[in-house]
Formats: C-alpha cells, sequence, structure tokens
C-alpha cells in the first residue's frame, strides 16, 4: 500500500483521524506499582474519565537488558539517575502474567486496551491475547525487526518518533506499510521525562503529516495539557499522555504522570479544541445569522421629499443593517428619490427612479 493513500486508522471500532474526535490514550506504564489490583483500578478510572483506550507496556527486564553494573548499564542523569537499567525495568515492568487478566477486565468495563511490545515474544503474547493494535515506543523506532513482527499481526500500528531522523522514521514507516496492513499512525514526541513546554516543538506534528501522508498524534511527557490541547490545533488526531490512579502514586513515571481529574480536563479540552476547528473552507457559522441586522448599512439623515436629489450628508452608513450595503454609497450619490422619506429610514434601492 503507497504511503499517499493512507489516512485514518480504526481500532476497535472507533475511526482515528483529523476528522474525529481525538483519540485519547491513557498511558498506565508503570504507575501500577507492582499490584495487578491497581492496574486493575488504573483501567476503570480511566475509562470513567474519558480515556478512549489504556495501553501498557510488554516487556520483562530481561528481554529489554541484561543485568549488568558495568557503565553502559548506568543511568547517570536525569530521572532516574542512579538506577541501573535492568533495576529500572525490574520495578517497571508489566508482568507477562497479568495481561490475560488486564485484557479481560478492560473488554469487561467496555474499554480498549492495547500494549507496546518490546520484544518478539511480547508481540506473541499480544497476538494471543488478540490485542486490537501495537505501539512502537519511540526507543525501539530503530528496531526494525520488532516493527516488521509487530505489523506483520496485521494490526494497526502506533509509532513515536522521539530522538528519529527524518530518514530513521521513514525506514520505520516503510518496513510498517511493507509488511503490515497500512494502518500506522505516527505520534510526535519528545524523548524527555518531563518534556519541557518550550520544547515541544508542535510544529513537528504538521511536518510529519505532510511528509508521510500518515495521520500523527502527540505523546506528551510535558507536565501540564497545554501542549495537548495546542496539538490539535495543529492537526494532532490521538494524543497519549501517562496516566496515574492518584496523586498519591509513587513510581519511576508517577512525577510526569496525570491522575483522574487532570485526564478528565484533558480529554474535555482536546475534545473542544477539536470542536472548535470547524469544517474546511471558509465558512459562517449559523449563530451568526441574528447578528446580521447590526452591521452597518446605509440610512437617510434627513426627512427628504420626492424629487429631491440625494447629496452627501443625506446618506451615512451606520448600524443597524436593515439599508443596502455601505459599498453603494457613490453609487447613491446624486440618485433622485421616487417617494417621500424620513430621517431613520434604510436607504432601499427601490426608493429612487430608474435612470
Amino acid at each position: 500500500m503507497s504511503v499517499k493513500e493512507l489516512n485514518m486508522i480504526e481500532i476497535n471500532g472507533i475511526k482515528i483521524g483529523r476528522e474525529y474526535p481525538p483519540y485519547m490514550i491513557a498511558e498506565l506504564s508503570a504507575n501500577h506499582g507492582g499490584s495487578i489490583d491497581a492496574a486493575k483500578e488504573s483501567i476503570k478510572l480511566a475509562k470513567e474519565n474519558g480515556a478512549s483506550a489504556v495501553k501498557i507496556q510488554s516487556y520483562t527486564p530481561d528481554t529489554m537488558t541484561i543485568q549488568s553494573k558495568k557503565a553502559d548499564f548506568l543511568i547517570t542523569e536525569g530521572l532516574w539517575k542512579g538506577y541501573t537499567l535492568y533495576d529500572l525495568y525490574r520495578e517497571a515492568y508489566t508482568p507477562f502474567e497479568w495481561h490475560e487478566e488486564l485484557f479481560r477486565h478492560a473488554k469487561e468495563i467496555g474499554i480498549t486496551l492495547f500494549s507496546s511490545p518490546f520484544d518478539e515474544t511480547a508481540v506473541d503474547l499480544l497476538q494471543d491475547l488478540n490485542a486490537p493494535a501495537y505501539k512502537i515506543a519511540s526507543f525501539e523506532l530503530v528496531d526494525l525487526p520488532l516493527i516488521k513482527r509487530a505489523a506483520e499481526s496485521g494490526k494497526p500500528l502506533l509509532m513515536s518518533t522521539g530522538m528519529a531522523s527524518v530518514s530513521e522514521v521513514r525506514e520505520a514507516l516503510n518496513t510498517a506499510l511493507k509488511y503490515g496492513n497500512g494502518d500506522v499512525l505516527l505520534f510526535h514526541c519528545i524523548s524527555s521525562y518531563p518534556a519541557l513546554l518550550k520544547d515541544s516543538n508542535l510544529k513537528n506534528i504538521e511536518f510529519l503529516r505532510n511528509e508521510f501522508a500518515v495521520e500523527v498524534g502527540l505523546s506528551d511527557h510535558t507536565l501540564t495539557n497545554l501542549a495537548a490541547t495546542v496539538s490539535i490545533g495543529l492537526g494532532a488526531s490521538a494524543v497519549e499522555k501517562h496516566f496515574k490512579p492518584s496523586e498519591a502514586t509513587i513510581g519511576p513515571d508517577a512525577s510526569f504522570s496525570i491522575g483522574p481529574n487532570q485526564l478528565n480536563k484533558l480529554v474535555s479540552e482536546c475534545n473542544d479544541a477539536w470542536s472548535s476547528l470547524g469544517n474546511t473552507g471558509f465558512q459562517r457559522s449559523a449563530t451568526e445569522e441574528g447578528s446580521r441586522k447590526h452591521r452597518r448599512s446605509l440610512y437617510f439623515m434627513s426627512d427628504l421629499a420626492k424629487g429631491a436629489v440625494i447629496k452627501s450628508g443625506d446618506i451615512r452608513a451606520i448600524r443597524p443593517g436593515n439599508g443596502i450595503s455601505p459599498k453603494f454609497l457613490d453609487e447613491i450619490i446624486g440618485k433622485t428619490l421616487s417617494i417621500n422619506v424620513e430621517r431613520g429610514d434604510p436607504v432601499l434601492f427601490e426608493v429612487f427612479l430608474t435612470q
């Protein structure tokens, strides 16, 4: 399938594209705190607060990295400074044995659940669970074999582009299109945790859409809802935001995640932003019709008798709008009245002699 043929995609019967309300994804990540009950409660809270879908992450520490204290495996800066990669993923992962119950729970309460697989074993697990879509994380965008394997499932692919060059995005997208069903949604993403609002570079959304002719979303790691709301105005068709069940949640991702109240507000604001965009083309709202009568139009400024020749000063452009348009002012000067008129009468073409 050609890239040029792509537009909207569909997940579990919900259409995703600029012509449809924004698809709002609550990313659970590590915010279950090692408790399946907390994970299930988070899925429920995400649904209650307006999320279109919940995303989890499918990996184990051993599928992500190796246990090593060598310098290469030690995080030396940022939010997770002091962790080894293995220890971070051991604290943050969602166990494979939870997945079946989480997918069943999501189905029972009526919300879409899908996941980011981080290796081929995770793809196999998700395929067995009939996951409706796959999300490729920014850090895995360069893992073309993983993208190939996920694409071969025949499910829609959502791919984040944090850190990627244009050529890397193109390689990933071409791989997804070659081996998949053609349903691809790119996500603009800044892979910084948290990301600063000033670094959001939201115009990348327009660039990605124009460059690759696909729908584009935003994977947002800023601490407020502003970037996400603005992204809708730039054409983002989906928004992903890390979600935690409460403000008291503690964990590797909690500090840049939003709670239920902020999710509710995010969904509302993004939907309002989308609604405010209206339709393509220059159109006027029907609600303006009542205001038309208050526009400026031409009115007589004095009482004038039949046969009078209109001079400058006899008519003016004032409110309301029941007379003819002010653009006819010069044309009316010099015309002869066919009837008597009074100050405050609207100027109409039919009150003049035909010349």
